[in-house]
């Protein structure tokens, strides 16, 4: 765990939901150098990945109640959330996030308020590091005033509205990211609004969950006109790990995709 106060997490990155389940049995469990780890050994995913999960609620939303999206990711994501009742047989209800909309401003504080620890390295190696990382640390500098403290507070407030969101949800859909891939060069794509380090604005399905410490996993769900591959995302309680894998490998053997091969230029 970085010293980024759960702004980000690590998780593998794999082909398949199978790849990821043997991966997180490595990575998971009880480490003396992360005060963040669990005591409790981690469950045999590879094992109890091909179990379904109970009858699942499962809640969907297609913005998070502020979030743009590009309507060919929008569709996409649909149409994976519509194979959740026609193919697997579980229904899906589109549920209000009022949680959502309180997001975007936690995020663009934390963010490079946490990245000012890398504020002595900008005047030595700023012609070495990325320009959006310096703007983003520049930026952060601004948060030395109190507010830290005072954002700490609303920041749980925001994650205890999440954890009661689960009470009556095993799941949450979401779209992974709001855009298709793009240059990887660039901070947004062409078309997004752009800005000198936020590149959140796409990627507004991701920090919620860092944030409130809850499991989610994004599985290709379509793949655009251009042949880029659109992520659905899985989002489950905190400590479900397990049934967001099972999840994930319900809809990975209703929808398979691993074989789909992009050209390459």
């Amino acid at each position: 765990m970085a010293p980024s106060d759960y702004t980000v997490h690590l998780g593998p990155l794999t082909r398949t939901v199978g790849d990821a389940a043997l991966m997180l049995k490595v990575m998971a469990g009880r480490h003396p150098d992360d005060q963040s780890s669990l005591e409790a050994p981690p469950a045999d995913y590879p094992e109890l990945l091909a179990s379904r999960p109970r009858a699942p609620r499962i809640a969907f939303s297609p913005d998070l109640g502020h979030a743009r999206v590009d309507p060919e990711v929008a569709a996409l994501v649909r149409k994976a959330v519509a194979a959740f009742e026609t193919d697997l047989g579980w229904r899906v209800e589109q549920v209000a996030t009022p949680w959502g909309p309180k997001g975007p401003e936690l995020a663009r504080f934390f963010w490079p308020a946490h990245f000012t620890r890398h504020a002595d390295r900008v005047a030595e190696f700023r012609d070495r590091m990325d320009p959006g990382f310096v703007a983003c640390i520049e930026a952060g500098t601004e948060h030395h005033d109190g507010r830290l403290s005072k954002m700490r507070l609303v920041k749980y407030a925001y994650c205890a509205e999440i954890h009661h969101f689960f009470e009556n949800w095993d799941f949450l859909l979401t779209p992974a990211v709001s855009v298709a891939a793009f240059p990887a060069g660039q901070l947004q794509p062409d078309h997004w609004p752009q800005h000198p380090w936020d590149w959140m604005s796409w990627a507004e399905f991701s920090y919620p969950f860092n944030l409130s410490q809850v499991p989610a996993a994004s599985i290709p769900c379509g793949f655009t006109a251009a042949g880029l591959p659109v992520g659905l995302q899985i989002v489950g309680r905190r400590f479900d790990d397990l049934e967001v894998l099972q999840m994930s490998a319900a809809f990975e053997a209703a929808r398979p995709w691993a074989s789909v091969r992009p050209p390459i230029a």
